[in-house]
């Protein structure tokens, strides 16, 4: 019997650490600075952020399935440090969120899709390439087609908060901007001037065309490659993961953009 206490014991506490929960605050910045003139290399294209598993935070049938609920305002813990970053000329938040979670592991907790900032639907395509300004006339009189658009955020990808023996917070976020470029098109050479095929079967058969090729060589074309300066719209990733402690507030940097994230256990009544 003195063997079963140690279990029982052991087995009443379970239910109370699985009920853990965090309160979790995160303000999302950027720099006002031109990426292009930082030390850090940029990719010129990025692959694609996995999204399958996120979630918005405005979605609660997500939020629902997670355990999630989001704080009201006055129950933020990091609204001094948001209002000096927004007073700062150097800085834009973009987002400012809290919420309440539990303390499941990677494969349960929830991932939030982040989209913030400018939406560049209208004048860039989801690759980033510019849209071209065209008129197309509609097939039935008198009624116009329209196309609209997913948003294009200037801040898109998603963030993870999660227990795994400690708490780690993992982000993939892209921070798109307006460049330009340089595309090169290559031109085909132009065949000779000459027809040939035409100009031989205007001869007699007893006498067949003779082409000096010295008169083919200087009738060729010199063709040299366009180069065009394109505006496009860039991604600029930043990929992280780091080990935190509740209570205390962490940040993570980046060239371009910085997080804020403060994780405050809940007291159990």
């Amino acid at each position: 019997m003195k063997k079963l206490i140690p279990l029982l014991l052991f087995l009443v506490s379970m239910p109370t650490l699985a009920q853990r929960q965090f309160d979790i605050e995160v303000i999302i910045f950027k720099r006002a600075v031109d990426a292009e003139k930082t030390s850090e290399s940029w990719p010129a294209t990025q692959t694609e952020i996995d999204l399958t598993k996120a979630g918005s935070f405005a979605d609660s049938d997500y939020r629902h399935l997670k355990g999630v609920s989001m704080l009201p305002y006055d129950e933020y813990h990091l609204t001094d440090q948001a209002t000096s970053l927004k007073k700062h000329a150097g800085f834009e938040v973009l987002v400012h969120k809290a919420w309440r979670q539990g303390d499941e592991g990677k494969a349960s907790s929830p991932v939030f899709h982040i989209q913030a900032g400018s939406d560049y639907s209208e004048v860039f395509n989801p690759d980033g390439s510019e849209k071209l300004a065209f008129t197309e006339e509609s097939p039935v009189e008198g009624v116009v087609e329209q196309s609209f658009d997913q948003p294009l955020y200037e801040l898109d990808g998603k963030l993870q908060i999660y227990v795994q023996h400690y708490l780690y917070a993992e982000t993939q976020l892209d921070l798109k901007s307006p460049g330009v470029r340089k595309v090169t098109f290559e031109e085909k050479p132009l065949e000779n001037d000459f027809n040939v095929a035409q100009l031989d079967s205007e001869q007699p058969e007893t006498k067949p065309l003779e082409v000096d090729s010295t008169v083919l060589v200087g009738n060729m074309k010199n063709v040299t490659p366009t180069v065009e300066i394109e505006e496009y719209l860039k991604s600029y990733r930043m990929d992280q993961k780091r080990r935190m402690r509740s209570t205390e507030t962490h940040y993570l940097d980046h060239p371009l953009l910085g997080i804020v994230i403060q994780v405050r256990r809940v007291e159990q009544s």
